[in-house]
């Protein structure tokens, strides 16, 4: 089982990524959590924040976590996840994918931005910023999509919609 979180920076991917493994780690041993941040991290930083650097990290993800299903390690991955092409071939060669799409309006985001990363963008002081001048192609073929434009104490209703994606063990 791979789950698949897509959504820009400050969408609460991470957050439920983190939230799902903890309510399936106790049932699933072989389950690991990846970011895209922390694979980057591991890797050194040896890949920049431009569409090219996006690229590389996108396609090591994509292999890792299928080098991981095969092996039998079920894979959550929080991604920002900006190329079609990654995820069709996720679709074709992954094993029990899923794919969900947390989707938040730019205003939103702006006004989650605790580490200023839109603003600056916006105001043309930073570059490579997806959503802003790195374009985000909303993924067309999502197994569920979450709107997630509300403030939350909680997430434990679209952790309930996420448990009934069919590749989740019941």
């Amino acid at each position: 089982m791979v789950i698949w979180f897509i959504g820009l920076s400050r969408s609460g991917k991470t957050t439920l990524s983190k939230l799902l493994y903890q309510r399936l780690k106790p049932q699933m041993n072989n389950l690991i959590l990846l970011d895209g941040d922390i694979v980057r991290t591991l890797f050194k930083n040896d890949v920049d924040h431009s569409v090219a650097g996006r690229r590389r990290n996108a396609e090591r993800l994509s292999n890792l976590s299928k080098f991981l299903s095969d092996q039998g390690v079920h894979v959550i991955a929080a991604v920002l996840s900006i190329f079609p092409e990654w995820q069709k071939w996720n679709r074709e060669n992954i094993k029990d994918y899923s794919e969900v799409y947390v989707k938040v309006s730019m205003d939103t985001l702006i006004k989650r931005d605790a580490q200023k990363l839109y603003a600056p963008a916006l105001a043309g002081e930073m570059m490579n910023v997806v959503g802003v001048d790195i374009p985000f192609p909303e993924p067309k073929y999502s197994d569920l999509v979450l709107e997630n434009n509300e403030p939350r104490e909680n997430f434990d209703d679209l952790l309930d919609q996420i448990l009934e994606l069919p590749v989740i063990p019941k």
